[in-house]
């Protein structure tokens, strides 16, 4: 079969985990696909969704663990789709951030193959909603960063211009560097007690959440035994977010129970 006249390879974003976050469109994709490459961070919830007889691939990427190497899953792609496959590469939350998707179109397009890509709401966004906090405030913060946070000792991050741009920074893969990130933006002047929110496996039935400040930042984290995928949300915008919580942890009633 003449790649350009078979199914598109679809770019898939699976959201946090929960499959009541997945748009319609890409519910649709998972449920018409043939075979589905699925990232590690997929939750088994969305795989269910997929047809019987579909064949699922996992082909996953995880700092630290096992993992399956790029060139591979690329020359999967094109293989499956050249078999004339109805491809989906099913990646955790949106395909645009951190999930490598850049270099997965350029191999897919190369090789003649049609791309389309379905976005996904990222780990940062759902985060911010589970918290039920903004992650922008007209009084507080006009903007905001999606930063890897595994570059906290390389020079690809400018840390000092993000605690100078007062905009609230969502940090992937901080965890193992949340000592070094805290460093960086306190040396580059941001205020020690700016809030901070981090939240473990968000979307799915083991997420966790703390409520801590830079300043702790890497002493509470140790503490509170969250690990990775986790994501950080450090910015003015989450004050009143921590008052409310201080708020309710300190009310009497909460106490007379308790």
């Amino acid at each position: 079969m003449n790649p350009s006249e078979g199914h598109p390879v679809l770019l898939v974003g699976a959201g946090p985990g929960d499959p009541e976050l997945l748009t319609r469109k890409a519910l649709r994709a998972i449920r018409r696909a043939t075979v589905i490459l699925a990232d590690d961070l997929v939750s088994p919830a969305c795989l269910r969704l997929a047809r019987r007889g579909c064949r699922i691939v996992h082909v996953g990427k995880r700092g630290g663990c096992a993992s399956t190497p790029q060139e591979f899953i690329q020359r999967l792609m094109v293989a499956e789709a050249r078999r004339g496959e109805c491809v989906v590469r099913l990646k955790g939350g949106d395909p645009g951030l951190f999930g490598r998707s850049g270099e997965e179109i350029a191999h897919l397009r190369a090789a003649g193959i049609e791309v389309e890509v379905i976005p996904g709401i990222t780990a940062g966004v759902a985060a911010a909603a589970a918290a039920a906090t903004p992650l922008t405030h007209r009084e507080h913060c006009h903007g905001v960063a999606f930063v890897a946070g595994h570059t906290a000792d390389a020079q690809g991050v400018d840390w000092a211009a993000l605690a100078r741009s007062r905009m609230t920074l969502v940090i992937y893969m901080g965890v193992a560097g949340a000592g070094a990130i805290r460093r960086a933006l306190l040396e580059g002047g941001m205020e020690p007690r700016t809030p901070a929110l981090l939240l473990q496996s968000v979307g799915t039935v083991e997420q966790r959440r703390l409520d801590t400040r830079l300043d702790t930042l890497e002493s509470d984290l140790r503490a509170s035994g969250l690990a990775s995928p986790c994501v950080m949300l450090i910015g003015a915008a989450f004050e009143a977010a921590l008052d409310l919580v201080r708020a309710h942890r300190d009310s009497p009633a909460r106490r007379d129970f308790a």
